[in-house]
């Protein structure tokens, strides 16, 4: 794995934007999808709101997916799986980098088909913990017509990355704004932040 996340880790620090392919494996990216599915059957996923704890707001005219947090307790082998990957990830970023994270969340987005997220920044006015925006997903034979690409608006360029299965992507929560175009089919992944605080 020390390949993969030395691919991810220079790309970031080649263009402030890190994209690692099979960063999840096939098997794994299949498991986290299958539980996406069954959550999704059980009416468990949440419309995500804007903003954190006290301050949330809905508005289906900025952003429209669904999510579910989640949790080493809830005893999952696949997401134990996943967790499993990112305590390594962190520990190797914290060794090779001196980032100093101490902790990290995540949820399941799912975009149904004409959704979409406009453009934002994902750290928090009230609140600067989110030192780094992780995003991996389990979209299998995507295609260019389904549309639903992640823009990053840089200083001079926009870049955009299909959200093909596997691919994770990495950047610092405080600098760059994106949004997720509208997809026409439905989108799925991992997103989280890895926190200093």
């Amino acid at each position: 794995m020390e390949t993969i996340f030395n691919s991810l880790i220079d790309s970031y620090l080649a263009d402030k934007v890190g994209i690692a392919n099979n960063f999840l494996d096939v098997p794994l990216a299949a498991l986290l999808k299958e539980n996406l599915h069954g959550l999704y059957s059980g009416n468990q996923l949440l419309a995500a709101g804007i903003g954190n704890e006290a301050l949330l707001t809905h508005d289906k005219l900025i952003r429209s997916d669904k999510i579910y947090w989640l949790d080493p307790e809830h005893n999952d082998p696949s997401e134990d799986r996943f967790f499993k990957l990112m305590d390594n990830f962190v520990q190797y970023l914290n060794r090779t980098c001196y980032t100093g994270i101490t902790g990290y969340e995540f949820h399941y987005a799912l975009y149904e088909t004409g959704s979409f997220y406009k453009k934002h920044l994902d750290q928090f006015r009230s609140n600067k913990g989110r030192a780094f925006s992780i995003i991996m997903y389990l979209n299998a034979d995507w295609q260019a017509k389904d549309g639903g690409e992640l823009c990053i608006f840089h200083e001079d360029h926009i870049q955009t990355i299909a959200p093909q299965n596997g691919t994770c992507v990495f950047f610092k929560s405080s600098e760059l704004e994106h949004e997720v175009l509208t997809t026409h089919a439905p989108r799925m992944s991992i997103t989280g932040w890895l926190k200093t605080g």
